[in-house]
């Protein structure tokens, strides 16, 4: 008997069908965000870099510096992780013919159009984000809240054209596309008005949203501060979660590293499902604050996926990462925060779930936490090998010199 073949009998003395398990992670798809593999820098910044709302730290070497570049570490990393993968895909990714640029309020799909035959030829799905960040039109660090009229102007624009590309991703994949609005806007220090920034922004939301999409699925993520916004964020939770519920079609997006340290987002999902039919996820790791580290296979991220899964909430929860560390190997950052998301899922969907449920039901409370002991010491690592052997992916830390070898040969030549 092989070890995986006791594991599963292991597994089934609790009622865990294993084979079910695999399935169901192997099926679930996450999204992948791109702006890993460049330091959020993207194509389209005049500046060379991020920077006016977002902020990366570390300058590892061999960083991807243009459309080429990003796509082949993206497969490399994509090699190396099992499960079903998106793209995610930020504005700022726009590919240009050469010579040609054009500011973000006139960005169309033809500028995203190598994306999606990319996505074509590797069977990803995309998922899609304004970039409201990284330009001059970022006025005293307000977009879409700005009391300046030309501003929102430029950035109500920009978004409008952000659903328009995300309509005709989903309609030349054939697929749904989740099309996620973050603004950074916020002030440093107390503000004398913290009502009129919202109603510009609930004005600008109305006018982006207005015009409905069948292949576009809508979010907005909240925050709770950041630096150079230590007082004041326009879009909070309270706000967007309010304008969500009151807005049909519209999805407050949970990203666990926007939160006060003592929230957790795994709460928030079975809080949220009684309310909405979808629930869109940016799973990170937050040190301190919204740091962006990358994910790793914690008690957090444990936590969110055990409530995806006993919420039955597989199908309506769409997971995606964001995370973005330059000091060290990106391709690396990449995998280990991808298979990490992985294993949390399907390490959720081998808990006895039901067998908890009945002891809670039942207010046998100490049989509830017994069963939750006691599944943490499952033989988890050995149905991990399968699910990476079955999908074709090294199971153990040789992945580790796959990327290492992808560095000497590839990474370190770029000057």
């Amino acid at each position: 008997m092989t070890r995986f073949e006791s594991a599963k009998e292991i597994y089934a003395s609790l009622g865990i069908d294993v084979e079910a398990a695999l399935a169901a992670a192997a099926a679930k798809p996450i999204s992948i965000h791109i702006w890993q593999g460049d330091d959020v820098r993207g194509f389209d910044s005049l500046t060379g870099g991020a920077g006016n709302g977002i902020q990366t730290t570390g300058n590892y070497p061999g960083g991807a510096r243009n459309f080429e570049e990003l796509k082949a570490d993206f497969l490399r990393a994509a090699s190396l992780i099992p499960g079903k993968k998106r793209i995610n895909l930020h504005a700022c990714y726009a590919v240009f013919a050469d010579g040609e640029w054009v500011d973000r309020d006139r960005i169309t799909y033809r500028h995203f159009a190598p994306w999606v035959e990319f996505a074509r030829e590797n069977g990803f799905g995309i998922d899609f984000n304004p970039t409201v960040f990284s330009d001059p039109m970022m006025r005293d660090g307000l977009s879409l809240s700005s009391p300046d009229e030309r501003t929102r102007r430029f950035w109500i624009d920009h978004c409008k054209a952000c659903r328009r590309i995300s309509e005709e991703i989903g309609e030349a994949l054939g697929d749904t596309v989740l099309c996620n609005l973050w603004i950074p806007d916020g002030l440093k220090d107390t503000p004398a008005d913290r009502l009129e920034p919202r109603e510009r922004l609930r004005a600008a939301l109305d006018e982006i949203f207005a015009e409905k999409y069948p292949h576009v699925v809508d979010s907005v993520e909240s925050k709770v501060f950041a630096i150079g916004v230590e007082s004041y964020t326009v879009g909070s939770s309270e706000f967007y979660i309010s304008y969500a519920a009151t807005h049909p079609g519209v999805y407050p997006l949970l990203d666990n590293g926007h939160y006060h340290p003592t929230e957790t987002v795994s709460d928030k999902i079975p809080a949220l499902l009684p309310f909405f039919d979808k629930i869109p996820l940016h799973v990170t790791r937050g040190v301190r604050w919204d740091s962006d580290h990358v994910v790793l296979f914690d008690d957090e991220i444990r936590e969110i996926m055990l409530e995806v899964v006993r919420t039955g909430a597989v199908d309506r929860v769409l997971i995606g990462l964001d995370f973005f560390d330059a000091s060290i190997n990106r391709v690396a950052a990449w995998v280990i925060g991808t298979r990490d998301a992985e294993k949390a899922l399907l390490w959720a969907l081998l808990q006895p779930h039901d067998a908890l449920r009945a002891a809670q039901e039942s207010g046998d409370f100490t049989r509830r936490l017994m069963l939750a002991e006691e599944s943490k010491t499952l033989p988890f690592g050995d149905v991990w090998t399968e699910y990476c052997r079955r999908a074709g992916v090294p199971a153990d830390s040789s992945w580790y010199d796959c990327v290492m070898q992808y560095e000497k040969d590839v990474l370190e030549t770029r000057k």
